[in-house]
């Protein structure tokens, strides 16, 4: 086998895990956000506003692609289950900020504590240098995946 052989093999192979990896992401989290009483729509758009920080409905809709009636739809339903509150932007009180709740978050951290737990066991198993070349590589797969997403969104 030659090298450059190897080296499409591995490239396959990555292709292959990563599907693999994203397809098990989706499912968990469907799972994890039904055990919360959530959509998983719901569950990862706290996730951006825990991220990102507190935004309008509209920066909102932007980052996940919904539209202006699903965004309405998905903030009432965090807000009922206590993720979010609607305040007055105060610089322009016409406009809604939805600010995430950190109160939540310890409901959501009690349910990711094995996969954090795990996680953190993996990386145990890696020195520094290993470590911190798997996170450059995640980084810019992770990267990769947001241009994909824009121009899946155009």
């Amino acid at each position: 086998m030659s090298i450059r052989n190897s080296r499409n093999e591995l490239e396959q192979t990555a292709i292959r895990i990563f599907r693999q990896l994203g397809t098990r992401t989706i499912l968990f989290h469907q799972a994890a956000a039904q055990s919360l009483g959530l959509f998983p729509t719901d569950l990862k758009s706290a996730d951006l506003l825990n991220e990102w920080g507190p935004m309008t409905a509209g920066e909102l809709g932007k980052k996940t692609g919904l539209s202006t009636g699903s965004v309405t739809a998905l903030i009432d339903r965090l807000e009922k289950a206590g993720y979010v509150i609607r305040e007055k932007d105060p610089n322009d009180r016409r406009r809604v900020i939805i600010v995430p709740l950190t109160e939540s978050k310890k409901q959501v951290k009690q349910l990711f504590s094995s996969l954090s737990e795990s996680t953190a066991n993996l990386c145990r198993q890696y020195t520094e240098e290993e470590l911190t070349l798997i996170f450059d590589f995640l980084r810019k797969s992770s990267s990769i995946m947001e241009e994909e997403l824009e121009r899946l969104k155009q």
